[in-house]
Formats: structure tokens, C-alpha cells, sequence
């Protein structure tokens, strides 16, 4: 197989996570025999700095023509005054809109060597295997008006949350699919006791559900998945939900893993590259020091692998190199333990 893979490394630990998550593929094209090309190209806060933009045309027009799109992290304090007219998450933004990307995919299951690290007692992460399913190009973050303005001598300003029918259904099935292949139950998170974006989520999930008679549907409010996240995350399978809501529970279920340094996200559209990226941030605090850990990253590399290019089996050596060799006790700092960024992929590659 020849493909193309488009590398943003972006910003903070963006590239060196990246890094070797690229060591990765080259290590399974040469394998398995197959010819992956990489081009690297700039977004986020290096982009403005070098262009004055956080997403160039010409990375949009790369990214659109690959295969695949492999992402770092984008941000840092150099660029981040609220205030200021371009920032570096408008490239993000700009780029899941560009490749019509439409649905985030966050799977979260705690290694089983691993359930003494996060803040959750281990007793109630046993067994715990979520797919969070989050509507990445709508919402909040996307919908217009937009912006500031003075009324009556006091500033007001304005977010839209807006949400067509067509953008629900699609987020909808995916999670419903995916659900028949996994345990075959959908929770569908919303706030339709007060939003009325929610109450026409509710209503479509009602009415897809029965299309998928063998797949069990359940309702519930944000704040309540917020808390059973915590309290019972075992109770989950398939969560969906819209794009900010989406945005902060991954992040919480993220502690369900130990750190946010351990997981991949994959976020696919109908047609056109994927995108894959960890769900952690540019971490500027430990940015240069190599400690960074790769295993999210490298782990989004095995998404890219499985969704984007077809290659399932090797997705899955990935996969069970990062179980060995976590079960065998390699732990980068945010794990507890001393590898560095480089010495946890070296492991990982030694036993693919």
C-alpha cells in the first residue's frame, strides 16, 4: 500500500509526541511492507508566527489531498491572549471544517496495570470501555452570530448554538453502528430540560433508534454524565453527545486512564482524510524536555492505520505493542514512572 500522511506537529510537545508517533508508522510500512510518504506542514501558533494565519490555504489544500492527517497539539502563552484576532485553535477549528470531519471518536478503557494512577478508586475502573462519539463541526463553536457589541452602555456578547437535523442524524448513526459492534447499548447525552438544540437531538436519537432495534438507547443529561462518568463509567458503551459537551467530558474521562497523555482521538467524515490526533494539549510546561508521553499519540497512529487506510491488522499490532509494554511496567513520567518520550515509542517499536 502507498499512502500519503499529512504530519502537523503544531505546538508545545505537538512535535515531539508526533515524532514518534511518525517512527511508528515508518517501522510498521517497512514491516509489513507497505510505502507511507509524510509531508510536514505548520499549524496553530507556529503557523501564525511564520504566516500570520493558524491554518495556511496551502496546509488546508495538503491535509485535504492525504490520505490521512496526523496532528500534534496546538497552543501555548506566547499565543494566548483572548483578546487577540487570530489565535491558534481557529486553525484547529478551521482544519475539522476544512476536511468535513464531522464526528470526534475518543475511546477510553484504562489499562488494567494502570488502574492504581488515576484519581478513580481502581474498584470502580475494572471493566470500564467507552467510545465517546462527540459532533465536532457544529455547535457553540461554529454556530453565527458571533462576537461583542455595546448595549444600553454595557458590553454583551453573543455565542450561537445552532444545530441542523442532518448534523445530528450522521453523529447519530455513526454511534448507533459502531454501537452494534461493541456491547450495543447508546447513551445519547444532551440538556433537553432547558436547550432546544437538545430536545431536537432527543427527538432524532427516538426516532433512529428504530432502525437499530438490537442496539439499547438511553437518554441523559449532561450533568448527570458527568457524575456517572465518576461514579459508574462501566455503565457506559457508546456516548454520544454534541461538540461542547463532548469536548469537556473527554477530557474528564480522560482521568479514567490516568492521564491525558494516554489517549488517542480519531475524527472522521463521510468521505476524505481522517484526522487523528491525542486528546491532550501542547503541555508548554514540559515542552523541549522529552518526557512528553508518545502513547496517545502513537495510539492515534493505529486509529489513522485502522480507519483511514484499511490496514486493521497492523492497527492491532500497534495496539497490543502498547498493552505489552505497559503491562511489562514502561511508564513515562505522568505515569509514575522515568522513560522518557523517545524510550516509551523505542519500547513500543521493539515489540510491534
Amino acid at each position: 500500500m502507498n499512502s500519503h500522511i499529512a504530519i502537523l506537529p503544531g505546538d508545545g510537545v505537538g512535535p515531539e509526541v508526533t515524532r514518534e508517533a511518525v517512527r511508528v508508522l515508518e517501522h510498521v510500512a517497512t514491516k509489513f511492507r507497505h510505502e507511507f510518504t509524510f509531508e510536514h506542514h505548520l499549524i496553530g501558533g507556529c503557523s501564525i508566527d511564520k504566516s500570520g494565519t493558524a491554518l495556511s490555504g496551502e496546509t488546508l489544500a495538503a491535509c485535504k489531498s492525504a490520505s490521512a492527517v496526523l496532528l500534534g497539539a496546538v497552543g501555548g502563552p506566547k499565543w494566548d491572549d483572548p483578546a487577540a484576532a487570530v489565535r491558534p485553535e481557529q486553525g484547529l477549528l478551521a482544519l475539522r471544517k476544512g476536511l468535513k470531519v464531522f464526528a470526534n471518536l475518543r475511546p477510553v478503557k484504562p489499562h488494567p496495570s494502570l488502574l492504581d494512577v488515576s484519581p478513580i478508586k481502581p474498584e470502580k475502573l475494572r471493566g470500564v470501555d467507552v467510545l465517546v462519539v462527540r459532533e465536532l463541526t457544529g455547535g457553540l463553536y461554529f454556530g453565527q452570530p458571533r462576537g461583542r457589541d455595546r448595549v444600553n452602555g454595557y458590553v454583551r456578547a453573543v455565542d450561537t448554538l445552532e444545530y441542523h437535523d442532518y448534523e445530528i442524524k450522521r453523529v447519530l448513526e455513526l454511534a448507533f453502528k459502531l454501537a452494534k459492534q461493541r456491547k450495543g447499548k447508546v447513551t445519547s447525552v444532551d440538556k433537553a430540560n432547558v436547550l432546544e438544540t437538545s430536545r431536537l437531538w432527543r427527538q432524532l436519537a427516538d426516532e433512529m433508534k428504530g432502525s437499530y432495534p438490537d442496539v439499547q438507547l438511553e437518554h441523559m443529561l449532561v450533568d448527570t454524565a458527568s457524575m456517572r462518568l465518576i461514579s459508574t463509567p462501566a455503565s457506559f458503551d457508546v456516548l454520544v453527545t454534541e461538540n461542547m459537551f463532548g469536548d469537556i467530558l473527554t477530557d474528564e474521562a480522560s482521568m479514567i486512564a490516568g492521564s491525558m497523555g494516554m489517549l488517542p482521538s480519531a475524527s472522521l467524515g463521510e468521505s476524505g482524510a481522517g484526522l487523528y490526533e491525542p486528546i491532550h494539549g501542547s503541555a508548554p510546561d514540559i515542552a523541549g524536555k522529552g518526557i512528553a508521553n508518545p502513547i496517545g499519540a502513537i495510539l492515534s497512529a493505529a486509529m489513522l492505520l485502522r480507519y483511514s487506510l484499511k490496514l486493521d491488522a497492523e492497527a492491532g499490532k500497534v495496539e497490543s505493542a502498547v498493552h505489552r509494554v505497559l503491562e511489562n511496567g514502561s511508564r513515562t513520567v505522568d505515569l509514575g514512572g522515568k522513560l522518557g518520550t523517545r524510550e516509551m515509542c523505542d519500547a513500543v517499536i521493539g515489540d510491534i
